[in-house]
């Protein structure tokens, strides 16, 4: 393999449907991107070749028309429009698209003309470069080619149309390229159909800015750049030299890595562009193309994102720049429940991977802060119940777990009570800060004893008569017209109980009948090729599908939609079980070429054929594919170093099948 990644997609796939399928991105560290379709096609508002950090979208498209010798014109673009037409369809003359070391490339031919573009991104900078090369021709043939700029300037969540007058864009965005003739109209009713089939508005007005033209002998290029620093004197290098610096920085971060097999270097690049620096510090997007900075994917990511792709460094410093999360949390509303305990446990996997003593003694304070915020109670409406020690959400804060979606009604899922993760991560936190405390020199006996007595109830309320945990134990009256009114106990099949056996310090790690039938059940009925359902078939109010509009989508967002970030924590429940979980990731990776190309969804409809849906780039995915394939790869190794009579596998018990209670909640 070469020493870098490659992927490659042939004419089949260029003119198909299958090309308005799949989708490129190219990010610039910042948190701004460039993102589209194989084939060309603006399928959805996000697509564009330049969206800054502060997701506004500036250049929606370069639109080539190659003129032959002869007379012969060739439109390469390809657009959509509200009328239902497809005009003009370039996409039939490409010969390939490759993704290589990050950066796409396209080639059309005519011929034994070749015409290639690359796009790449300047890191550190909102700066694009789309760059043209005539990559064959005959001998002392010379082509033109003529670019035209559609430009807008709107949030990537909206839209912008034509009110009769000019789109201005000198004080957002600079165009520099070759040739420049001004043309100045709107092109009326540009359609997205992916944001059709959301529920959304889908078309836009797009401003037709000008041309650049340059004639082309083979191996010379035409290049034009946009950039949204405008005040920034610094010029930006030229294109080629743009292309070769993003592939050079891929083959870098690739070696950093260590990663050698060919989905590991996919994953490794993937994971990059989720990691941006923002105000001095390192930071992390959420998903391409729609979603921000939150505290829970952060910090869910974090081991994946920073640890198994050797970037620890950066990831020390993320760490550092929340220490004053517990202070925060007793000052203000995160709309996270439990996003802070998750930045315990990412601290927790970060020193005890990396031994990073100097981090341990200058993060214990932040994070015996967020235990002590915990404890008082947070402005997120978490308390402790004083009976069992256990976290309990209130009801106006019912929809602040990762369980989020809501409605006008009120939370989708409602998490009111004691959640089980919720309860699962608290016993966690606990245990890492004894630990750093440990490590830290200091005593730790009462963190111990506090954390025992956690365990001890966490074991005590959540066993379910089901033979796996309760979901929510004292929750609020239910919400379903099958539910009954009152608290109570709910057994709901959900995988959040996985957390539970997965987590260093899992509350029931030691409960190994228990964790058995936990992992049997979540197997059984939770279990997809993309990931875990939120929600088991059987259950009251499964959706095995994610379509249609808003509240579709958000009522079917937990509701048995698959989730791929839980293979992480599957695969180590597993592991912690001694059973074998070298197949658990073999589907996501053939996912790398489907969707997000080279990248891993969001999440997937519940019902086979698993169609991914949601955000095509996310980062809790990626991490959590890195993290299963790192766990693949220790367990391995460990079974291998073992002598044969010591690494048995420990198997589940057999047992019948078992009566579910339909869902409360």
């Amino acid at each position: 393999m070469p020493p870098g990644s490659v992927m490659t997609f042939g004419p089949h796939a260029c003119a198909t449907p299958a090309g308005f399928e799949g989708e490129w991105l190219v990010t610039d560290g910042l948190g701004g991107y460039a993102t589209g379709t194989i084939a060309g096609l603006r399928t959805r508002r996000y697509h564009a070749l330049l969206v800054t950090p502060a997701r506004q979208v500036a250049l929606a498209a370069l639109d080539p028309v190659l003129r032959l010798p002869g007379g012969a014109e060739h439109r390469l673009a390809v657009h959509e429009w509200g009328s239902g037409a497809l005009d003009p369809t370039g996409h039939h003359h490409l010969e390939s698209f490759d993704i290589v070391d990050g950066v796409p490339r396209w080639r059309w031919r005519f011929g034994e003309y070749v015409l290639e573009r690359e796009v790449a991104m300047v890191y550190g900078r909102n700066a694009v470069a789309v760059v043209h090369r005539l990559v064959a021709a005959p001998p002392g043939a010379q082509v033109r080619l003529v670019l035209g700029a559609l430009c807008t300037w709107r949030d990537a969540d909206g839209e912008r149309f034509s009110s009769g007058g000019e789109l201005v864009v000198e004080d957002v965005m600079r165009l520099d390229g070759p040739d420049f003739k001004p043309v100045g109209e709107w092109y009326l009713d540009a359609y997205h159909r992916e944001e059709a089939a959301r529920g959304l508005n889908p078309v836009e007005d797009l401003w037709a800015a000008g041309t650049f033209t340059a004639d082309l002998r083979a191996g010379e290029t035409l290049t034009v750049t946009a950039r949204s620093d405008v005040e920034d004197p610094t010029p930006l290098p030229d294109g080629p030299a743009i292309v070769e610096a993003a592939r050079r920085r891929a083959r870098k971060l690739i070696r950093q890595a260590g990663a050698r097999g060919f989905e590991d270097r996919l994953l490794t690049l993937a994971a990059d562009a989720f990691i941006i620096q923002r105000d001095g510090h390192p930071d992390v997007v959420a998903g391409y193309p729609w979603f921000g900075s939150y505290l829970r994917d952060t910090m869910t990511a974090y081991e994946g994102l920073f640890l198994d792709t050797n970037r620890a460094g950066e990831g020390r410093a993320l760490l550092r720049s929340h220490a004053g999360l517990g202070a925060r949390m007793r000052a203000e509303a995160l709309a996270d429940a439990d996003g802070p305990l998750w930045y315990v446990h990412a601290v927790d996997r970060h020193i005890a991977r990396t031994g990073d003593d100097s981090l341990a003694a200058e993060l214990l304070p932040a994070v015996e802060s967020v235990i002590a915020a915990y404890t008082k109670g947070t402005m997120d409406g978490v308390t402790i119940d004083a009976l069992d020690g256990l976290l309990r959400l209130d009801a106006d804060h019912g929809g602040r777990t990762w369980m989020n979606a809501h409605l006008p009604r009120g939370p989708v899922t409602p998490r009111d009570g004691k959640p089980v993760e919720l309860n699962a991560l608290w016993a966690n936190a606990l245990g890492a800060l004894a630990a750093l405390r440990e490590r830290c020199g200091r005593d730790a006996s009462v963190v111990h004893a506090r954390r025992d007595a956690v365990r001890a109830q966490f074991v005590k309320r959540f066993r379910a008569p089901d033979g796996w945990l309760f979901d929510v134990v004292d929750a609020g009256p239910a919400p379903y017209p099958k539910g009954g009114s009152g608290v109570h106990d709910d057994s709901v099949l959900r995988p959040n109980q996985l957390l539970a056996f997965s987590l260093p310090y899992a509350p029931a790690a030691d409960e190994t009948r228990l964790r058995d039938d936990v992992l049997r059940a979540v197997g059984e009925s939770l279990l997809t090729p993309l990931g875990l359902r939120t929600l088991a078939p059987g259950e009251y109010g499964y959706l095995g599908g994610h379509r249609g509009g808003v509240v579709a989508r958000d009522t079917a967002y937990h509701q048995g939609t698959v989730w791929p970030w839980w293979l992480g924590p599957y695969a180590d429940a597993m592991c912690a079980a001694g059973r074998p979980v070298d197949a658990l990731p073999a589907a996501l990776t053939g996912h790398l070429s489907e969707c997000g190309l080279g990248s891993v969804s969001e999440i997937a409809e519940g019902d086979a054929p698993y169609r991914p849906t949601g955000a095509p780039f996310s980062a809790r995915s990626v991490a959590a594919l890195l993290h299963a394939r790192t766990v693949i790869r220790q367990n391995c190794n460990v079974q291998a170093a073992q002598p044969a009579q010591s690494g048995k596998l420990k198997l589940a018990r057999e047992a019948g099948p078992r009566k579910r209670r339909n869902a409360l909640r």
